[in-house]
């Protein structure tokens, strides 16, 4: 799948979230984009899931085991984790959504109406382990403009 095919995929569903959860669909995407190697990790084909949330003991789903690539004490290491696991990608989108907004350590995020701004703010509240996160979704959301995602829908006019 292109970058460009992966947007279009779930763009639309990243807009209607951030309609719901005030999370910009631009960091949304890019998330997905980074997490899941634009759709293409063997955990988003095999357990829908696009952002890496692991299963915690709060999870009552479907999980999947896979070994999974961690900054650990100032190094790279591998290690085995238990992630969510969903039926579709929009069940993935929703769930990152409920898991943001109902940590309060991602709460001063929400002032944040951008995805440039809300992702150094997750980054700076301990969301992963990457040093360069932000950074790397602030890339991704210049290279392929998913600012355009953030802007509000024109309205529909009638004649």
């Amino acid at each position: 799948m292109t970058p460009q095919d992966f947007i279009a995929a779930i763009g639309s569903a990243a807009q209607s979230s951030a309609a719901q959860t005030n999370i910009p669909a631009s960091f949304v995407v890019a998330d997905a984009a980074l997490e899941s190697g634009w759709g293409s990790s063997g955990l988003t084909q095999k357990a829908m899931n696009l952002f890496g949330v692991k299963a915690d003991s709060s999870w009552t789903g479907p999980t999947y085991s896979v070994p999974t690539r961690e900054y650990l004490n100032g190094q790279w290491v591998m290690v085995q984790a238990l992630f969510r696991s969903y039926s579709d990608w929009l069940g993935s989108i929703q769930d990152h959504a409920a898991f943001l907004i109902d940590n309060p350590r991602y709460a001063s995020a929400f002032q944040f109406t951008d995805g440039h701004n809300f992702a150094q703010a997750v980054a700076a509240a301990g969301y992963a382990t990457d040093p360069q996160y932000a950074q790397k979704i602030i890339a991704i959301i210049n290279a392929h403009n998913l600012t355009t995602l953030d802007a509000p829908a024109a309205p529909v006019v009638t004649v």
